[in-house]
Formats: structure tokens, C-alpha cells, sequence
């Protein structure tokens, strides 16, 4: 009788991958953040990066970090979380799990309140010390959002395109 495969990737590993693999996708030259939404029966329903807004030129807008507002990108980048809620081509998210590269800000920490998501499940938390950050759990502990960080098996996938 054949024995089937051990060492396949887990869903936490095929979902971050996912987000990972979506931030690739972003032009920031700085900091490239992924998003993949998953509902409860582990069907991914969206999928999103930092970028421009749809018809906004990622060539005519800035990506500096300093400066004036209209000098950085800060005013026209769309966050990857907020991209996966808007990219979702079902309006009901509620209890999916957000897999993300980057603890979401305080900002897009409110529209996945909004859409009630259940869980985030983030690999990077660079920004931990921010008041934003504090914000965003702050509004997560309320809302009764779970989240945790990802904890990366180690184990490497490489993908020849």
C-alpha cells in the first residue's frame, strides 16, 4: 500500500507563501508587502500587495519615503491588506484569516475590523514600537481579532518561472 507524501507544506506555510510570493508583485522599492485572504474552509477568496491605486501610473507618483505628503508615497500607495479586501470578489469575509507579511497598520487594521475579519496572521512586525502599531492591536484586542506571528518552518521553496 503506498504511503502518501510527508513533506508537504502546511496551509500557514502555503498561505504566507502566497503572500509572499503577491508582494513581489509591488514596485516599492523599499518595503514590498503581501496579503492573501482565506476563508474558514481554507478556500484563498483574495490576494493583494502594496501599490498604486488602479489607474494611478506607478510611474508618475512618488516612492520616496521623506519629504512633503505629495513628495512620498504615503498619500498614494494602497496598503496590501486593504488591496485584498477591494480585489475580493465576494463581499462577505467574515472569520477568514488574513495571512500578511507586515503587521497591518492602524489604518488598514480598521477596514479588516470592518469587514470582520477573524484572525491576522503576520510575519513581520518591524514597525512593533509605533503608536500606529499600538493603535492596531489596541483596536484587534478590542474587536476580539486574534492574531498571531507567523513562525517560518525554515524549510525553503524555490520557483523557477
Amino acid at each position: 500500500m503506498n504511503m502518501k507524501r510527508a513533506d508537504y507544506i502546511s496551509w500557514n506555510e502555503y498561505f504566507m507563501g502566497v503572500a509572499t510570493l503577491a508582494s513581489k508583485r509591488s514596485k516599492d522599492p523599499n518595503t514590498q508587502v503581501g496579503a492573501c485572504i482565506v476563508d474558514k474552509d481554507n478556500y484563498i477568496v483574495s490576494v493583494g500587495y502594496n501599490g498604486m491605486p488602479l489607474g494611478c501610473s506607478d510611474d508618475e507618483f512618488p516612492w520616496d519615503r521623506s519629504g512633503g505628503t505629495l513628495d512620498t508615497k504615503y498619500a498614494f500607495v494602497t496598503h496590501a491588506e486593504l488591496n485584498a479586501i477591494l480585489n475580493s470578489k465576494t463581499a462577505n469575509l467574515e472569520g477568514s484569516t488574513v495571512y500578511v507579511t507586515l503587521f497591518p497598520c492602524n489604518e488598514c487594521t480598521k477596514a479588516l475590523i470592518q469587514k470582520r475579519i477573524g484572525k491576522v496572521v503576520y510575519m513581520d512586525d518591524k514597525y512593533h514600537e509605533t503608536e500606529t502599531a499600538e493603535a492596531a492591536r489596541r483596536m484587534l484586542d478590542s474587536a476580539g481579532v486574534k492574531y498571531e506571528r507567523y513562525e517560518p518552518s525554515g524549510r525553503e521553496i524555490t520557483i523557477t518561472l
